[in-house]
């Protein structure tokens, strides 16, 4: 099962030539696993064995080229855009970078190789930070860029997850911190008025929440929209049995329907189930389910990563189920 790693657990996995020698392995030894696929090449003299690959989200695999560029950078540049994304913990959904991006403020030589993509940009102090051990964007800055240079679902998704990081505390929803993070994005967004890529950015800081809990439901709710349902509500209370609550993704109020994005490992994750039977989980939401529907009468669909390729497959699969856009 795939998941995410830090940048700790990255680190000793990312392997130059010179420590492979100093474990015994020979030049002919690394070029034969690299040939037979066993070692694979993030760059020059940096090296990522493929069975902890195939452990890593895409994610992981670009942090793990981020870590590589970072050991052999000189210069002032910081990893930016979806490298410094990646840095931050946030997704790349169906994004997936073949180079590190990094930025600097001066038109200076600040690394070598194929691997790198360079920009030349103003960056104010608070806009450079170290996280671990790494020089990057900021935050915000990371999200300012890349709402402007990404595809429209991972910038969603970026910008959904950084608001998300700076407004949950626990379990509780920190308004103020929302309300600051946006008016912050906001300011620069106008300071950059007439930059590349301006205007998707503008439209994903206003359509963007953080409440989003997962790259799907960020892509849904885009999708949602444009098949012609009014935005919908998330993470929708409804009244629960002895005085509890239940949470459902998405309210669909023009059509008295409730959604559901079910991710990938929602039921075969082990680790996502809390260690609970995955019998006992399909039975405890097929009574949350039913308990939804009984006491709001409201219809309640699932969909998955499949159904939301497009805004069309979105719509076949709501279709499926009576659930139209409003005439």
């Amino acid at each position: 099962m795939r998941r995410a790693f830090s940048v700790a657990e990255l680190s000793p996995l990312v392997r130059s030539r010179s420590g492979l020698r100093e474990d015994g392995w020979t030049d002919r030894a690394i070029a034969g696993a690299v040939d037979r696929g066993e070692l694979l090449v993030l760059r020059r003299g940096s090296f990522l064995e493929a069975a902890d690959a195939a452990r890593m989200w895409p994610e992981g695999r670009h942090l793990a080229h981020v870590i590589a560029v970072a050991r052999d950078s000189r210069g002032g540049a910081v990893a930016s855009h979806e490298s410094a994304a990646v840095l931050w913990g946030l997704p790349l959904y169906r994004h997936r970078p073949d180079r590190v991006h990094v930025t600097t403020p001066a038109p200076v030589r600040i690394s070598s190789g194929p691997d790198v993509r360079r920009h030349v940009a103003p960056l104010r102090a608070d806009d450079i930070v170290v996280r671990w051990g790494i020089r990057c964007t900021s935050l915000a800055r990371t999200v300012f860029d890349v709402i402007r240079t990404l595809p429209l679902e991972t910038a969603l998704a970026c910008a959904d997850a950084a608001e998300r990081q700076m407004a949950l505390r626990g379990r509780e929803w920190d308004q103020d911190a929302v309300l600051a993070w946006r008016e912050g994005l906001q300011r620069r967004l106008i300071d950059a008025d007439g930059a590349r890529g301006i205007r998707q950015a503008r439209w994903v800081a206003d359509f963007s929440d953080g409440r989003a809990q997962l790259p799907g439901e960020s892509v849904s709710r885009l999708r949602l929209v444009r098949l012609g349902f009014a935005r919908p509500r998330l993470q929708v209370p409804v009244p629960a049995p002895r005085g509890r609550r239940y949470f459902v993704d998405f309210g669909l109020d023009d059509v008295r329907a409730f959604g559901e994005f079910d991710g990938q490992g929602k039921y075969t994750d082990e680790a996502m189930r809390r260690g609970i039977p995955l019998q006992q989980v399909l039975l405890e939401e097929k009574r949350r389910e039913d308990w939804i529907r009984g006491t709001t009468q409201w219809r309640f669909v699932r969909w998955e990563d499949e159904h939301i390729v497009s805004a069309a497959a979105l719509g076949r699969r709501l279709a499926s189920f009576g659930i139209r856009p409003p005439s």
